[in-house]
């Protein structure tokens, strides 16, 4: 082999050693993720040892930045609140009639005035004879007694009739969900596909549905987020704004989750400030996070052995960056090569849109007390990627070398 040949293999082998063996850049950030400066404190970098577990300070640095609203969200004040609130305010209880909604209609021996309507796209109930009939955001009775009074009023009959009213099948509603929610836009909700239609509950009298609630509505939004105000939601109907405390549906007590109807403009106000407690399942969080995944060589040496799907892996609202990590495939192994790995978090602030990126050494999480401390939680649309530990790094630098050495030798070259 000629000298040239032995520089270019030597230079070779170096650039790779120093590849495999150097110390990646910590990431930089626009926000000020490193001291505790961007959207949850969890993106700090670590302090010490991590010896002093009774210190964590996260909760308290993330309530620091809230803006004035009705305070920490804490399970022993839901009591309280739920007393304050009081009834939902009046204009909002009860069943109430949509656009699309349709009726049973029945006047005794009378075929001219009973049927089946639907009611408009003006809000009206259209009925044969009279005049349309207000129906948007009323109640049943509250029309029959509108129809009773135009029959007579009409002169189709000298007594008040008998009339009964009852909604056979609520329509989907188209509603707007702005503010802080994950994806604000207009919905539809209270739908039923066809194939899942009850033909017994179709031919029976009377309707009542679940779905055209209110905190249906907000997660079709993509849920709340983590900064939101939620003592102070607003719903806005034909022009009137009511104000509803939704805190007790992230405790399981009692909550102002009102029916909604076509038209309703619902905005969730921001504290500007991450509150741990609104992190978990709920009627109002988003049903969970879609992750995208990047892989590590060993020991999972492709994305279907280690169960991990084309695109995304699906884990609860509530999952910290350490508990994807491990769902992964990103922990464990054989100490001596694969346990010093890394992982690093790629993450957006849903308030501003600045991105973050926060890089963990997996096996210093793993031993430290105060671990929660800088343990993130995951949002909506969260990347991870896995780094291999430094020996299983020098493995490939080798096997990468007797390549490129391989090739160098190759008589010519």
């Amino acid at each position: 082999m000629t000298f040239p040949t032995l520089t270019r293999a030597a230079g070779a082998l170096s650039l790779l050693l120093a590849a495999g063996c150097g110390t990646p850049h910590q990431p930089a950030n626009l926000e000020p993720a490193t001291r505790g400066g961007a959207y949850q404190a969890q993106y700090r970098l670590p302090e010490g040892r991590g010896d002093a577990g009774a210190l964590l300070r996260s909760a308290a640095m993330n309530l620091e930045r809230c803006a004035d609203g009705a305070g920490p969200i804490a399970n022993e004040t839901y009591a309280a609140v739920s007393k304050l609130s009081g009834d939902i305010p009046r204009g909002l209880g009860g069943e109430l009639l949509s656009r699309g909604d349709l009726v049973d209609l029945r006047v005794p021996q009378d075929e001219t005035f009973t049927g089946t309507f639907v009611v408009s796209r003006d809000g009206t109930l259209k009925l044969p004879f009279i005049a349309p009939v207000p129906a948007q955001g009323r109640t049943t009775e509250q029309v029959a007694s509108d129809i009773r009074a135009a029959l007579v009023g009409g002169g189709f009959y000298a007594a008040t009739p008998a009339v009964s009213l009852l909604v056979a099948d609520f329509a989907p509603a188209h509603v707007a969900v702005a503010g802080a929610v994950f994806e604000p836009q207009p919905v539809q909700i209270g739908g039923v596909s066809g194939d899942r239609i009850d033909s017994l509950r179709q031919s029976a009298l009377g309707a009542s549905t679940e779905a055209r609630n209110l905190s249906a509505a907000i997660r079709n939004a993509g849920g709340v987020r983590p900064d939101a105000d939620l003592a102070r939601v607003r719903l806005t109907r034909g022009g009137t704004n009511y104000v509803l405390d939704l805190r007790g549906m992230i405790a399981g007590s009692a909550a102002d989750d009102v029916m909604l109807l076509t038209g309703d403009q619902i905005h969730v106000p921001s504290r500007h400030c991450f509150q741990d407690n609104l992190m978990r399942p709920s009627p109002i969080s988003p049903p969970g996070i879609s992750l995208y995944l990047s892989n590590l060589t060993q020991p999972a040496t492709g994305n279907a052995i280690s169960a991990i799907g084309q695109t995304v892996r699906e884990v609860p609202y509530g999952t910290r960056f350490m508990q994807a990590v491990v769902d992964a495939n990103c922990v464990g192994g054989a100490r001596a090569t694969s346990a010093n790995r890394s992982a690093a978090l790629f993450s957006r602030n849903p308030v501003t849109g600045v991105s973050v990126v926060i890089e963990r050494s997996i096996e210093d999480m793993r031993a430290r007390a105060d671990r929660d401390d800088y343990d993130p939680y995951l949002l909506p649309g969260d990347s991870i990627a896995c780094y291999d530990s430094g020996m299983t790094n020098l493995a490939e630098v080798g096997r990468v070398v007797g390549t490129v050495t391989a090739g160098l030798l190759v008589p010519g070259l």
